[in-house]
């Protein structure tokens, strides 16, 4: 099977990435002004509830079965059979959860039940999701072409039947249908790289332990990403929920380039592992904290400076708070960047689920104690501490399982010239309200934007010619 080069995959996975994080960020001005705080945070906790169904249904298969089909990826035969034994698990837990959500509507007094019955379109696509299959092929290409198709459509549809605030639940229809579209589509394309075999029980049960070790990873994961959304929701109230919802989106939204690059390296990672080539593997992490690093010292700072008057131009004057959220968020950035590169291109690859479990679980235990504490007197804010405090925790002992594996001290020295030339591009972007005065938020905004991007581009000109945009990078096995 012909292998697509990493720098290819690279921008094919960085624009499926900026798809599904940013074109949602195209109807937040709209929305955001239309369904409210209220209207928003409504969507938020029934999606938060449902998507505790969703990780059920999917397992670990989003690193699990991208993992196994890149290890045989190059046998046909034996890519088929791998491909049905972990779709006939799949389609096992996923139908199983989707009657468990269809009782829990059914049985339990369920707040927003509307919504919450829409919701379950989500739990569908699990059911058809086999987007895995094709990143384990590095097959991003195909993904990005429909689902580029299916959102645009889906981004016209909100703007023409979304337009009061008892609308969330046709904007929740439109999500949550474009989704499961989304999934549908990719099996039309599934026979072209495998063919249809037998398979026996005892071989599908072979990946069952394998699988749940990595969902133990996805439990811990979604226990601080999801729980926020829900713990805000029980302790405070929904517009508190809609201040972070809209927070957190634009403040993880610059990662997705981050991990845009560990979800094509992941697969390459693994194929590299299973021939040895471990030299090669430890020059792909090297560059990699490299690139990460240099793109998210850049997205902390410009984020931190820009939030406040950012949240009142893009989410309208109801959401100023979203932008002292947006602030603390930020910081959780450079956290995120750092560990995915550990996780995607060492942890996963090399098989190391236990550790990575055990790193998530902390993190959800960090987050779980500190929400606790903080949100019944600071609501969104307490939240927003405790994804801080959650992410340095995780990020601290995956780096602490590999210390002995990886020149850790070596990728921080060479991450530290990104750190000071972030201050200084800081610094810059904090004086232009001083020059300009009476500028309008949307000008300062702006300008600060055009002036960030040149002052850090001047200051790393050497790194982003030599480096960043040259061929050589990941140029090894492509």
């Amino acid at each position: 099977m012909k292998r697509n080069s990493v720098r290819k995959n690279f921008i094919y996975n960085v624009v499926y990435q900026l798809l599904i994080h940013f074109l949602p960020l195209v109807t937040i001005p709209y929305v955001s002004r239309v369904l409210g705080a209220d209207g928003i945070g409504v969507y938020s906790y029934t999606y938060s509830i449902v998507y505790y169904f969703m990780i059920f249904a999917i397992l670990g298969l989003a690193n699990y079965g991208n993992r196994t089909i890149a290890k045989v990826r190059d046998n046909r035969e034996e890519l088929s059979k791998t491909f049905k034994e972990i779709r006939i698990m799949q389609l096992f837990s996923s139908i199983a959860m989707v009657v468990l959500y269809v009782a829990y509507l059914m049985v339990f007094n369920v707040e927003d039940k509307t919504i919450a019955i829409a919701q379950i379109l989500y739990l569908l696509s699990c059911v058809f999701d086999i987007s895995w299959f094709f990143f384990g092929l590095e097959k991003f290409k195909l993904s990005i072409t429909w689902n580029t198709t299916i959102k645009l459509i889906a981004l016209a549809l909100i703007f023409i039947f979304v337009r009061t605030p008892g609308d969330v639940w046709t904007y929740t229809v439109i999500l949550g249908g474009s989704t499961l579209l989304s999934q549908l589509v990719l099996w039309l394309y599934v026979k072209k790289y495998a063919d249809r075999v037998k398979v026996s029980i005892a071989s599908v049960k072979r990946h069952i332990v394998p699988n749940l070790r990595l969902f133990l990873t996805v439990v811990g994961v979604t226990f601080f990403k999801v729980m926020d959304k829900t713990m805000i929701g029980l302790l405070s109230d929904m517009s508190e929920v809609g201040y972070y919802e809209n927070a957190e989106k634009i403040s993880q939204a610059p990662v997705v380039i981050v991990m845009a690059l560990g979800t094509v390296m992941l697969p390459r990672m693994s194929n590299m592992y299973g021939k040895g080539d471990h030299s090669g593997a430890k020059e792909m992490i090297r560059k990699s904290i490299k690139v990460a690093m240099f793109l998210s010292f850049a997205m902390v700072f410009g984020l931190i400076a820009i939030s406040q008057d950012f949240s009142v131009v893009f989410f309208g004057p109801g959401f100023v708070k979203s932008g002292t959220l947006m602030q603390i968020l930020a910081v959780t950035i450079v956290f995120l960047a750092w560990g995915n590169v550990i996780r995607t291109q060492y942890l996963v690859p090399r098989e190391y689920d236990r550790e990575y479990a055990t790193s998530a679980f902390l993190g959800a235990g960090v987050n779980l104690i500190i929400n606790l504490a903080l949100i019944p007197s600071m609501a969104a804010i307490g939240a927003c501490v405790g994804t801080v405090f959650a992410e340095v925790a995780v990020a601290a002992y995956q780096t602490f399982v590999v210390r002995k594996k990886l020149p850790i001290k070596e990728y921080i020295f060479s991450s530290v010239q990104f750190l000071w030339k972030a201050l200084l591009m800081f610094i810059i972007i904090m004086m232009v309200p001083i020059v300009g005065g009476d500028w309008n938020p949307a000008t300062r905004v702006t300008v600060q934007i055009i002036v960030g991007v040149i002052t850090y581009g001047v200051l790393n000109y050497k790194y982003v010619t030599e480096e960043l945009l040259s061929k050589s990078l990941f140029h090894k096995n492509d």
